[in-house]
């Protein structure tokens, strides 16, 4: 199915990513406290992580190891239906508004049959609209910091630039917007960056023309970013994709 990926993954690290699409998580075992949106959440085995693309998840305490099975939805497939949205990041174990997200995990468990899959990932989608979350935790001043990186997100963007847009001085911005998104502003825009720079080369765009669309000075840096971050070149990716 175009777009669907499901796996499993455990790991007994904390980590801070920033997510790149619609996915539902569901914790098998291991219990841990993340920080997303400028809000800490606690979850344990029969939760549900629900992520959207940028969302910054940041571990801030583990017991143990966790275990995830997870499922991941091209952008597209969730805003040609619900528009762009944003969604609760966690939903308590046997919580009701998770009832068709509990049956997509059951399904590819058991290695369902097609037209079931295609069932559940459909009412998946669509259960999306009803946890729909509450505007965001993050304060005032890093809310416009992480609008402005958005809007300028091809273009040089100096500190300075975001603490006189933020209404904040450069040092406050710097401590408020690493405790409340979960990373620095420049690694936050770095990631930014990579995400359009993988959506452009997933359209067909050629790597060499893709740096300066998304504000890098030239290809090396990209490289370098997109190495570290995705784990390949932006080439072996296009060609992948």
């Amino acid at each position: 199915m175009p777009g669907l990926r499901a796996f499993r993954w455990s790991t007994d690290e904390p980590y801070t990513a920033m997510k790149e699409s619609y996915a539902i998580g569901l914790v098998e075992s291991g219990q841990a406290a993340f920080v997303q949106g400028g809000r800490e959440y606690r979850s344990g085995p029969g939760s549900l992580h629900l992520k959207q693309p940028g969302d910054v998840h940041r571990d801030i305490a583990r017991d143990g190891p966790i275990t995830f099975q997870v499922v991941s939805f091209a952008a597209s497939a969730v805003e040609s239906v619900l528009g762009r949205i944003r969604v609760h990041p966690l939903l308590v174990a046997n919580d009701p508004r998770g009832a068709a997200f509990y049956r997509l995990h059951d399904a590819i468990r058991v290695g369902a049959d097609r037209l079931e899959l295609e069932v559940v990932v459909t009412e998946a989608i669509a259960s999306l609209d009803g946890v729909r979350h509450a505007p965001s935790a993050l304060s005032r001043s890093v809310r416009h910091a992480v609008e402005l990186l958005h809007a300028r997100l091809g273009e040089h963007v100096t500190l300075d630039d975001l603490a006189a847009h933020a209404g904040l001085d450069k040092f406050h911005l710097c401590r408020a917007f690493r405790a409340e998104v979960g990373m620095p502003p420049h690694a936050y825009l770095t990631h930014l960056r990579i995400l359009r720079a993988k959506e452009l080369l997933g359209a067909g765009a050629r790597p060499r023309d893709v740096a300066p669309q998304v504000g890098f000075y030239d290809q090396s840096q990209l490289n370098r970013h997109f190495r570290r971050i995705v784990g390949t070149t932006p080439g072996r990716f296009a060609r992948g994709a």
